[in-house]
């Protein structure tokens, strides 16, 4: 592979699919959701290969508003517009590229879905400077990614039902959880170099914020469960993600960089765990198999 190439890729994060995961496992259970079993096939190709392109455009934009202070952190010093491997012009140019591609393939999306689309684009791009003003860069965060379910919702149903919103607010509340996982990797460092984030917000409680968030979301999605009138298999595939999230909070028992990092790694996991229990009750139910 050409060195250029290659460090295009690991700009757009393709080395580490974690964050593609974690946005991608609640939007394909979003879709599942709205159609109350399969979805069309095209709106999953559409929002499964729009999560890898938005997502990697995300990282670009990132590493752009943080190429000053990536240079003090130790985790992300290596980066290739930090150490100088590709330059600030040539970044932007991906970004727009990105965009452009996540842009086209709203071609294949209703009118109402691509008015959301301009909502949560600019939720993306504002993201990586939330740092610099607020504690709380990590709600915006949430708030981005958990955006595509209700694009996802309006995809569907050509509107978008109050359920759309429950799931919203219990994927905004699981999102800020990992989130916050992630920035205690790098608390030390950020606040030397002076970047907010709610690990430092949370402090000491930082443990028992992360759990009280889990606790809120996985109640939340739980009440989703109910309105829909969901059985065993939603719930069973919940209370797998809520074994993760006591799984985490061991991980993360000394705060150290490792433990935190495997916490937040893990939600791929519980990601893919709420999605399977979607899958199985919705696809089951259409069958007339659920218990």
């Amino acid at each position: 592979m050409h060195p250029k190439l290659a460090t295009y890729l690991e700009l757009m994060r393709l080395d580490r699919p974690v964050g593609t995961l974690l946005l991608l496992w609640p939007t394909l259970a979003a879709l599942w959701l709205a159609a109350d079993g399969w979805p069309p096939w095209y709106l999953v190709a559409v929002f499964s290969v729009g999560t890898f392109v938005m997502r990697s455009a995300g990282c670009v934009i990132n590493d752009y508003a943080d190429r000053g202070w990536d240079k003090d952190v130790e985790r992300t010093r290596d980066r290739p517009l930090t150490a100088g491997r590709i330059s600030e012009r040539e970044a932007l140019i991906l970004f727009a590229a990105l965009s452009l591609t996540g842009a086209l393939l709203l071609v294949f999306l209703n009118p109402l879905t691509r008015a959301l689309a301009l909502v949560g684009f600019a939720l993306a791009v504002i993201y990586p400077f939330m740092k610099r003003w607020t504690y709380l860069p990590q709600v915006v965060l949430g708030a981005a990614f958990s955006w595509a379910a209700v694009m996802a919702y309006a995809s569907v149903l050509g509107h978008v039902p109050t359920e759309a919103w429950l799931f919203y607010v219990g994927s905004l509340l699981w999102i800020v959880a990992y989130d916050t996982q992630y920035a205690m990797v790098d608390r030390d460092d950020d606040l030397q170099v002076g970047i907010k984030s709610t690990a430092i917000l949370f402090g000491a409680a930082d443990r028992f914020m992360v759990g009280l968030l889990q606790a809120s979301a996985v109640l939340t999605f739980s009440l989703l469960g109910d309105q829909l009138g969901f059985g065993l298999w939603y719930h069973l595939g919940l209370a797998v993600a809520a074994g993760l999230f006591v799984y985490q909070q061991y991980l993360m028992r000394d705060r150290s960089r490792p433990g935190c990092f495997k916490a937040f790694r893990n939600n791929t996991w519980v990601g893919f765990a709420y999605f399977a229990g979607v899958v199985l009750e919705t696809t089951l139910s259409a069958a007339g198999t659920a218990p």
